[in-house]
């Protein structure tokens, strides 16, 4: 489903820095997605210039993996996808509803997986941005699923529904998706990455959202704010400045764009985005 004979395994695990074992099993499958979501920041800036990302595997592969960009949830969760079904996985798909945005009824634009290992279902997510899990979690826990320093469980409520949720300190726990079973495919991701990528209402459209998981805090640029997170769940935020948005995504992103994104981002981001 996820054209994995066309993913360059070799070259994706190097990019992420993947040296375990590559057997379908829960040790693989955790240690894939921890080195992906630590090694592959979460970004919107083609959508900033006005593009609509690629999402097949040969265009993942040419921006994720050979130019050492980011990307959102459409294109990380593909590229994971694609490498978690090479490596003998069944990987399935499910559409989200974002709630993190309080009581607003937000449409399904969130693209998740549920990955079976072990005889298990596991949700796994490279797309959530700084507030995203650092590991799969098990579709199955019954309470806290500790990740280092980071907290997370899964609820349960009426419809079959799943709801992912993270423990933010002293704000206690907040929902961050809600997801049903009906399956959800690759060309339901082509939709979404329409609207999210092109719609005036859409998060990521009119502005900069970059945002990067460490072991030790979450680090989130939107427009000119930057916010860094530290366990429990403490926040630092500050205003940057425009002419410093290059070699701030250098130095905190790891990403580097060519000398004419670079420049049009700018000249976009001195306007407003």
């Amino acid at each position: 489903m996820w054209s994995s004979d066309e993913l360059d395994l070799d070259a994706y695990l190097a990019r992420i820095g993947y040296t375990g074992g590559l057997a379908p099993t829960e040790e693989t499958l955790r240690g894939v997605h921890r080195a992906h979501v630590l090694g592959i920041a979460f970004e919107n800036l083609d959508v900033a210039l006005g593009r609509t990302p690629a999402l097949d595997v040969k265009g993942l592969q040419e921006k994720l993996v050979r130019r050492r960009r980011g990307g959102y949830c459409y294109e990380q969760n593909s590229l994971l996808a694609a490498a978690l079904e090479r490596l003998g996985f069944d990987v399935a798909a499910r559409g989200a509803r974002n709630r993190t945005r309080g009581d607003v009824l937000t449409p399904v634009t969130h693209a998740v997986l549920v990955v079976t290992a072990g005889g298990r279902s596991w949700l796994a997510d490279a797309g959530f941005g700084h507030q995203g899990p650092l590991e799969p979690v098990p579709l199955d826990a019954t309470g806290e699923v500790r990740q280092g320093p980071w907290t997370y469980a899964v609820g349960r409520e009426d419809g079959g529904l799943h709801v992912l949720r993270v423990l933010r300190g002293d704000e206690g726990w907040r929902d961050l998706y809600a997801f049903g079973p009906q399956a959800t495919y690759p060309v339901d991701f082509v939709l979404m990455n329409h609207y999210s990528a092109t719609h005036p209402r859409s998060h990521f459209t009119g502005q900069i959202v970059v945002q990067r998981v460490a072991e030790d805090e979450r680090v989130a640029l939107v427009r000119d704010e930057l916010t860094r997170v530290r366990p429990p769940w403490t926040a630092d935020r500050h205003t940057t400045a425009p002419g410093g948005l290059i070699a701030l995504l250098g130095s905190e992103f790891g990403i580097e764009l060519s000398e004419t994104d670079g420049a049009e981002l700018v000249r976009t981001y001195c306007a407003g985005v």
